[in-house]
């Protein structure tokens, strides 16, 4: 019995001889095995039978007047592209040269004459093996291909997604260099920066477990969090609790988010880090001097929002100190023998004279070579400076089409623990931005409300004297006794009372902030009598009563201190600004 074809279906054979009895015999031959067969009785005519029948299978006398077999052989592998036709030699030739030349030119194996029916029929199923194992792998190569490309197109719309959720915000600031080699269009390391509504900069870096589109499932929720939240004035500690209870929530299990928050404050030289299982960050003055920025927080996503600890450490700046960040795939980067970058190898470039960004980069360019990382590289660099040259917050390029109300009056209140546990600033400042004339001021508001609630924090309530601020052991005392004396507020408040009412162009905004604290003797105060010559004596708390009087159009302070009442006068086309200040 004969082996019918593998894939059930006959197969289509063009034979070409010159010899017309050859040509008749071997096509019955192959017409009993159940095939579908036609000639041609010379090369060229072979060619052209080929074209329009686009056999399976060729078999193909090598010796043929017009064009013999070798150059028709040449010909059909050429039409035949990528798709495999199985070639074979029916020669009656033994000599080893004329053999090797029928495979050079695209043969595949030969068949002797006279014909013997079963060795035929062998090589024709084992030929047919071959082709249909050929057109599978083929076929599974062109799927492989078509889902990259799928799977290629996908992440480049999220990515474009992403980049409008997780916009630039102010990496471009002349403050910041940053560097990012992602394995994938779409990857697992993120870095924002955002400038704050009242100054000053927040950064998150983060780098998520895994690499590609399954790392970075997490990155759209956590941009969206991060500036929206800055935008609205959150600081980091609120960013990070929200971040974490987002993560904790949609990640599987196994997946999390090692990161970094940092909170720079240009205007007092300081910044708050927060470190959870990132390498080592580094603040580094211009002498060279380093102080390491350990992580000592879990990843984000891994702990329940009510075990998270947000705390973030507060640490005194100079100007022109920098402070680098990167992720784990700075120190795991190979050389072409395998060897990681290491701690090492980063310290030595830290120790380096010049730019440390400079240094860094250079040092892991030159250790890897050409040789891919294994894992997406991120590194940032920012540079302590003046608070007028650092970032502004940016536009907002869609208004809101909402109305929002014009005159009203509203009263907020808050106190005892929760002053070390809350911030009112962001709800403070919403309400604010409710009037759609000030959404554009959104930046002196929040300037106005938060030197208010923080010298009524503070200075009032807490009785931290600013002066410690002005030693780097004074700087950590102070935050120590912050963070001690919050905890012990019982009977203590503050509270705000807000009113804005419409003018002719423009609009007013009173605010009243008052606390419980002893308040201070403010008649004598050099920050609001800046005449006296004592201009020098001025601290951290006296600054922030001179940016009240810059920004606002008046500045009260009623009972002991501790009620301040400010006005600010705005218009369409831009704030009036005044310098009267008065007591009573």
């Amino acid at each position: 019995m004969t082996e019918p074809a593998l894939d059930d279906q006959p197969l289509k054979i063009l034979i070409a001889d010159d010899s017309d009895s050859d040509r008749l015999i071997l096509k019955a031959l192959i017409k009993r095995l159940g095939h579908d067969v036609r000639d041609a009785c010379n090369g060229r005519e072979a060619v052209e039978q080929y074209q329009t029948y686009r056999p399976d299978l060729v078999l193909l006398d090598a010796l043929m007047p017009v064009m013999d077999g070798m150059e028709a052989a040449r010909q059909i592998k050429t039409l035949a592209g990528e798709r495999m036709v199985p070639l074979i030699f029916l020669t009656s030739l033994s000599e080893a040269g004329a053999l090797a030349r029928c495979l050079e030119a695209g043969g595949d194996d030969f068949l002797s004459k006279p014909y013997n029916r079963v060795i035929l029929e062998a090589k024709i199923n084992a030929f047919n093996r071959m082709r249909l194992m050929h057109q599978t792998l083929s076929d599974q190569r062109d799927i492989i291909r078509e889902r990259n490309q799928q799977l290629t197109e996908e992440q480049e719309v999220a990515k474009r997604v992403f980049d409008n959720v997780a916009h630039t915000g102010c990496l471009h600031a002349d403050n910041i260099r940053y560097h990012a080699s992602p394995l994938s269009i779409f990857n697992g390391d993120v870095l924002f920066a955002s400038p704050g509504p009242a100054g000053g900069m927040l950064i998150f870096i983060g780098d998520f477990t895994g690499h590609g589109l399954p790392a970075a499932i997490g990155a759209m929720p956590v941009a969206e969090i991060f500036y929206g939240m800055a935008a609205k004035g959150f600081n980091g500690a609120d960013i990070l609790r929200e971040i974490n209870q987002k993560l904790k929530r949609i990640l599987p299990s196994g997946m999390f988010c090692c990161g970094a928050m940092i909170e720079a404050d240009f205007k007092h030289n300081q910044i708050k880090v927060w470190n959870g299982g990132l390498p080592d960050g580094w603040l580094i003055s211009p002498s060279g001097q380093r102080k390491p920025l350990p992580s000592r927080h879990l990843p984000l996503g891994i702990l329940e929002p009510e075990r998270f600890d947000d705390s973030m450490e507060a640490v005194s700046t100079a100007r022109q100190d920098r402070l680098l960040l990167m992720t784990d795939g700075v120190l795991e980067c190979q050389d072409a023998s395998g060897q990681l970058f290491g701690e090492g190898r980063l310290l030595r470039a830290l120790d380096r004279a010049g730019d440390v960004y400079d240094a860094v980069m250079e040092e892991v360019q030159t250790f890897t070579g050409n040789q891919s990382g294994r894992d997406d590289l991120t590194l940032l660099c920012l540079e302590m400076i003046e608070e007028t040259h650092s970032a502004a917050m940016p536009e907002r390029s869609v208004p809101s089409v909402l109305s929002g109300p014009r005159e009203w009056h509203c009263a907020y209140e808050i106190r005892e623990s929760t002053l070390g546990e809350f911030s009112p600033l962001p709800l403070l400042l919403h309400i604010c931005m409710e009037v759609p004339g000030l959404r554009r001021k959104s930046g002196e508001i929040y300037t106005l409300l938060a030197e208010l609630y923080n010298n009524a924090l503070e200075h009032g309530v807490l009785e931290l004297p600013s002066g410690w601020k002005h030693s780097p052991d004074g700087f950590g005392r102070y935050y120590e006794e912050r963070h001690k004396r919050l905890k012990d507020v019982k009977g203590h408040f503050i509270r705000f009372d807000l009113r804005h009412s419409m003018k002719a162009h423009g609009g007013q905004l009173r605010v009243i902030c008052e606390d419980s604290g002893p308040g201070f003797d403010f008649e004598n105060h050099p920050a609001l009598h800046p005449d006296n010559g004592e201009r020098s004596s001025l601290n951290y708390a006296g600054r922030g009563l001179m940016l009240l009087r810059r920004l606002a159009q008046s500045v009260t302070f009623h009972h002991r201190g501790n009620r301040v009442e400010i006005v600010y006068d705005w218009e369409y086309t831009g704030v009036s600004s005044g310098e009267e200040v008065s007591v009573g």
